[in-house]
C-alpha cells in the first residue's frame, strides 16, 4: 500500500467511523513502519537445522504461556526457546520450506490445519502432504478440531512415514478462534467474516477485556495439548519437538496479533523436547476423513475467518 493509498483509505475510514477511522489507519500506519525494520532482524532457525523426528506445530502459541502451564503436561519437562524465521503462518511457510531444504522436504510427511499451506504447498514437496483443512473444517467453529488433525497424524504416522521419513503436523490452536472458550456464543464462519470476532483486534479495539481474551486463548492452549497428550500415545517417534510458527501479541509496542513485524514476542517460540510411544491407546476412524474439495473462494473465506484478512495479509 502506497502512502497515496493510506490517505485515501484513511478520508473514507473517518468520513464512516469517526475518530476510530483514525485510530485503524493510524495503527496500519505503524505496522508499516515497524515492516520495514524486518531486514535488520535476527532470520531466525529454520526447523530443519535441528533435530527431531516428528515435529508439532502450535499456531499462533507465545512461548511465556506454554511454558506458564507446562508444569500441567508430563511431556512439557524439557523447555527451550526457538527463533521462528516468521511472525506470521504463511511467512513463516514461506521462509522454512525454501529449496535449500528441499531434500529435508522429500522426505517430510507433513499433516496441516493451516490453509496457508495451499498458496505455498505442493503434494510433490514432500513425502506425503495432507492438508486436514480441506475436508475437516468445522464451519460452526469457524477452523479445524484438533481432534481431526490427531487422528490424520496417527495414521500418518502409522501408515505413511517410514523409518526415514519425518512427521509434520501442525495444529490451528491455540490461534484463535478458541473452540472451548469463545469470545461469542455461536460463532460461525459468516460471524467471522464480519469481524464479530478478530480476538486480538477486538482486544485493541476495546471491544473485549485483556482478562478475556487471555483466558480464552490459554483454554484453547490446552485443548490442543490435550489432544498432543493423545498423539503421543499413538505414535513412535524417538525425538519429538513441540514449537510454533509464530507467537502473538497482546499490546507490545502497540502491536495485537500477529503482523509480519519482527517483535520478539512473535518470534520467539517455545521448543519442548520428549518422545512419543505408539500404546495405540486411540484407532482413528479414517474412512470418515474425507470429503470435498473446496474452492479458491472457500480457500480465501478460511484464511479471513481465522483473522488474516484483517491483518491486512
Amino acid at each position: 500500500m502506497t502512502f497515496a493509498d493510506w490517505l485515501a483509505e484513511t478520508g473514507a475510514r473517518v468520513e464512516s467511523d469517526g475518530m476510530a477511522g483514525v485510530c485503524t489507519s493510524a495503527y496500519e500506519l505503524w505496522i508499516g513502519a515497524l515492516r520495514r525494520t524486518n531486514r535488520f532482524a535476527d532470520p531466525g532457525v529454520n526447523i530443519y537445522d535441528r533435530p527431531w523426528d516428528a515435529l508439532v506445530i502450535l499456531d499462533g502459541c507465545r512461548a511465556d504461556v506454554l511454558h506458564g502451564i507446562a508444569h500441567e503436561y508430563e511431556f512439557l519437562d524439557n523447555p527451550g526457546i526457538h527463533r521462528s524465521p516468521g511472525s506470521t503462518s504463511y511467512e513463516w511457510m514461506e521462509r522454512t520450506f525454501t529449496e535449500e531444504y528441499r531434500k529435508e522436504m522429500e522426505r517430510t510427511v507433513q499433516v496441516t490445519a493451516n490453509p496457508h499451506s495451499q498458496r505455498f504447498f505442493d503434494d510433490d514437496d514432500f513425502r506425503k502432504l495432507d492438508p486436514v483443512w480441506r475436508d475437516a473444517w468445522d464451519e460452526t467453529r469457524g477452523t479445524v478440531l484438533a481432534r481431526s488433525v490427531t487422528d490424520r497424524a496417527i495414521v500418518a504416522g502409522r501408515e505413511v512415514a517410514g523409518t526415514d521419513d519425518r512427521l509434520l503436523v501442525h495444529y490451528m490452536q491455540p490461534h484463535f478462534p478458541s473452540v472451548p472458550a469463545p469470545l461469542m456464543n455461536g460463532v460461525g464462519l459468516d460471524d467471522w467474516l464480519d469481524g464479530s470476532e478478530h480476538a486480538w483486534q477486538g482486544l485493541r479495539r476495546g471491544e473485549f477485556t485483556e482478562r478475556d481474551v487471555w483466558q480464552s486463548y490459554v483454554e484453547n492452549l490446552r485443548y490442543v495439548l490435550d489432544d498432543v497428550a493423545i498423539l503421543l500415545e499413538n505414535l513412535d517417534a524417538e525425538r519429538v519437538a513441540i514449537t510454533a510458527d509464530h507467537g502473538n501479541a497482546k499490546g507490545e509496542w502497540g502491536i495485537y496479533g500477529h503482523p509480519n513485524v519482527p517483535l520478539n514476542v512473535l518470534r520467539e517460540v517455545p521448543w519442548f523436547v520428549t518422545s512419543a510411544t505408539d500404546h495405540r491407546t486411540r484407532d482413528p476412524d479414517v474412512d470418515s476423513m474425507t470429503g470435498a474439495e473446496p474452492s479458491d473462494e472457500t480457500v480465501a473465506e478460511r484464511l479471513e475467518a481465522l483473522g488474516y484478512a484483517d491483518e491486512g495479509t
